[in-house]
């Protein structure tokens, strides 16, 4: 089976290149916490935005439109373990998909200004979806990361 995506928007960000943003958001999500940008969406998808404005985090499923390689191993940089790249965030991926949340400041038409960005300028939203309290599993384990939770 092939798939193919229309992207629904651009993401601008303060980050030109993926060496530039900075690493493991969900180790250190502190980090994050003041980056700012927003979410362009394209004119013919803006109707779908309708109501987001009540949500404080959205996530964001986006393209790694930079990523050279694809590898089924991955090297985490704060573990330096080999791991599977299903077992990691790891944008060398077989499809090329990533998934963040942002925080969400405000709403100007078709422009979603946020917070804690961790995607560079011009990467490619595939689709945003509204974070809720059902997301929260009460029992979630965490694998290999959970010697690095605090």
């Amino acid at each position: 089976m092939d798939y193919s995506f229309k992207p629904i928007g651009l993401v601008h960000s303060p980050f030109q290149k993926i060496e530039e943003v900075p690493r493991e958001k969900n180790l250190h999500p502190e980090g994050f916490q003041s980056i700012q940008g927003t979410l362009e969406i394209f004119p013919e998808f803006a109707a779908g935005l309708e109501e987001i404005d009540g949500f404080t985090y959205l996530y964001v499923i986006f393209v790694f439109h930079q990523a050279q390689e694809k590898k089924l191993i991955s090297h985490p940089p704060h573990d330096g373990q080999p791991r599977g790249v299903f077992a990691t965030r790891s944008p060398r991926r077989p499809n090329p998909l990533g998934l963040t949340i942002v925080r969400l400041l405000s709403r100007e038409g078709r422009f979603l200004h946020v917070q804690e960005i961790d995607m560079i300028e011009g990467t490619p939203i595939l689709d945003i979806k509204p974070y809720t309290p059902k997301d929260i599993k009460s029992d979630a384990r965490f694998g290999w990361l959970e010697k690095f939770q605090t």
